[in-house]
Order: C-alpha cells, then structure tokens, then sequence
C-alpha cells in the first residue's frame, strides 16, 4: 500500500484592538493592542487549524466551533487544537510538517517564536523540528502595516 499525503493550507485574520490580550502560539504576548474574537483569537493556531481540518475536507474551524456557539466563547485555542488533533488521529493521519507565518507590523515575535514551537509541538505530537513559525511586516502596507489587524498562513502535510 502507498503511504497517502494530504496537504492542507490555513489562513486567520482578526482586529487588533485596545483593552483585549494578544494570544499568538498559545502564549500571551505584551503589546497595547490584542485581537478581537469570538475565542482568544489566536490567528496563528487558528490557521494551523484550518490547515488541518482542510487536509482531510473536514471543513474548517468555523463549522467545527462556531462563533455562534457560547461554549467556544473566549476559549484558549490550545483547546481547540487538541480536538482538531484527535480528528486527525481519528482518521489515522500524522503530521509530517507545518509551516507557518504570522504577519503583524508591531509587536516584534522573534523573541518569542520557540516557545511557541515548543508548545504547539508538544501539543500536536510531534518534534519540534516539524513545526516552522517565521514572522513578517508588511512593511507599514494594508491592515496589518497600519496595525488595525493581524494575520497567519499555515502550510502543513499530513501521511496516513
């Protein structure tokens, strides 16, 4: 039997406002602004999310916890991660790699991006070397360069 590879390919936005707490990778990051959302916004889970749920058709984290729905209300995405992994472990698929990117003018994420491999590593079972997570300005361009938002790309490649 062939092994099967899936790939699948996320993308999150959401506001950045005042009086909210920036959550990007599962860990609370200073800044003046944080993101606006149904859950804790954390765009980057979120489109690591997405990523999976897409790899295998199973629609996206909106049908699957719904901002209608007041149980995900201000939910740590840590949470929801978890039970997008046990649908893939459920499915009988690994995760082979992801990549990933979060775009945002302020604040600077260098300094914060192994801890957050480390943590979603651990999450979604797999080594640390598997999960890439760059960040990027848009060079004061868009949303994102005027600091009215915040956005990830997520990449990642599943084998059965």
């Amino acid at each position: 039997m062939i092994d099967m590879l899936r790939i699948g390919n996320g993308y999150d936005v959401h506001k950045l406002v005042e009086n909210r707490k920036l959550i990007l990778g599962g860990i609370e990051i200073p800044h003046e602004k944080g993101v606006l959302g149904h859950s804790d916004g954390d765009v980057l889970i979120h489109a690591i999310m997405d990523g999976l749920l897409g790899a295998l058709a199973l629609g996206d984290i909106g049908q699957h916890f719904p901002d209608t729905d007041m149980a995900y209300e201000g939910i740590d995405s840590k949470v929801l991660l978890k039970k997008v992994m046990t649908l893939i472990e459920e499915k009988g698929y690994k995760i082979i790699n992801i990549d990933s990117i979060i775009v945002a003018q302020r604040p600077k994420l260098k300094p914060y991006l192994n801890q957050m491999r480390k943590i979603l590593s651990e999450i979604l079972n797999i080594d640390i070397d598997q999960l890439s997570i760059k960040a990027t300005t848009e060079e004061k361009l868009g949303f994102t360069g005027s600091e009215e938002g915040i956005k990830s790309y997520a990449v990642v490649l599943l084998e059965k």
